[in-house]
């Protein structure tokens, strides 16, 4: 037990300043007798990952000693490999989309989507909630028809039968969404051409989006956000450039909270694109917002630009 103990403080002692502010979580039982796994797993539970993310990381540090004959407490496991995503040439993945999706507008109805991609914005998302299914078609051809002479990728949020139906440029679904999909349904979105993007929340979600090899990632939430009730705390920069370095074959969206001036340390971590609601949908005027934070984007993604006159 020594040496696990050894190897439980070189990763705490190495990462522990990354991933600040979050409370430890109970490790889980386990019955590996790999110490490497068993100090890993420790230690990310003393730095607050949940369970199903502990695992997922302890299991990298693991792969990783093994592949490298090794042990070594930094850096933190970031190679895909080590978390068995798919090699680059996957078998199974949806149409590609921009590695930079900009400003990634999340509406609540057409009228919405409309008025944001006629303001520039690059890439729109109905989320339209209902269970009417009448008024969720007309909904998602409306916004289809919307962003008809615009240059606006639109995505659907869960209604990927309409959003077929309708031609959209691509559906975004949560991990509860994608696990609802029997294999013929995701056999049927993917054969329709539609891009996929996934929400995810952690490296045991990331680790099931992978699986079958979607457009873009979305992480979240970044910061606290009170749009929605969210099942896990903040995941704040330190987790966000993990994930990202990891997931980095991917294009990838970041979600929660962000403000214009968190765009910098946002993009910082290696993320291309990130999203907002309400940063549009509560604004007094929300085309000279989006034309803001269109700026501001633009301005982070190239500073010479943004100081240039």
């Amino acid at each position: 037990m020594s040496d696990v103990h050894t190897m439980l403080q070189e990763i705490l002692l190495h990462h522990a300043s990354a991933f600040p502010g979050f409370p430890a979580q109970s490790t889980p039982a386990t019955t590996s007798p790999d110490p490497v796994y068993q100090a890993a797993l420790q230690a990310c539970s003393a730095l607050g990952f949940l369970a199903h993310d502990a695992e997922c990381a302890a299991r990298a540090w693991q792969a990783r000693t093994v592949r490298t004959g090794r042990f070594a407490a930094a850096p933190w496991p970031d190679e895909p490999q080590d978390y068995g995503l798919q090699p680059l040439l996957r078998p199974h993945s949806f149409a590609p989309c921009p590695r930079q999706l900009g400003l990634y507008a999340v509406l609540p109805d057409a009228a919405w989507v409309g008025r944001m991609a006629r303001a520039g914005v690059p890439t729109v998302q109905l989320r339209y909630k209902s269970s009417d299914t009448a008024a969720v078609a007309r909904e998602v051809a409306a916004a289809v028809q919307a962003v008809q002479g615009t240059q606006a990728l639109l995505f659907i949020n869960d209604h990927w039968r309409q959003a077929i139906e309708a031609g959209a440029y691509g559906v975004h679904l949560g991990q509860e969404d994608l696990d609802a999909l029997l294999p013929a349904e995701l056999q049927t979105l993917q054969a329709s051409g539609l891009r996929l993007g996934v929400s995810t929340h952690g490296y045991a979600e990331m680790l099931r989006a992978d699986a079958v090899g979607p457009s873009y990632i979305a992480m979240g939430a970044i910061f606290p956000t009170t749009l929605k009730k969210m099942a896990t705390a903040p995941q704040g920069l330190g987790r966000l450039a993990a994930y990202a370095r990891l997931m980095r074959e991917y294009p990838l969206v970041a979600i929660g909270g962000i403000g214009a001036d968190q765009f910098g340390e946002v993009l910082g971590t290696g993320v291309g694109s990130i999203a907002v609601v309400r940063a549009l949908v509560n604004a007094p005027a929300p085309e000279d917002a989006a034309h803001q934070l269109m700026a501001r984007l633009a301005a982070v993604h190239s500073p010479a630009a943004g100081t240039a006159g």
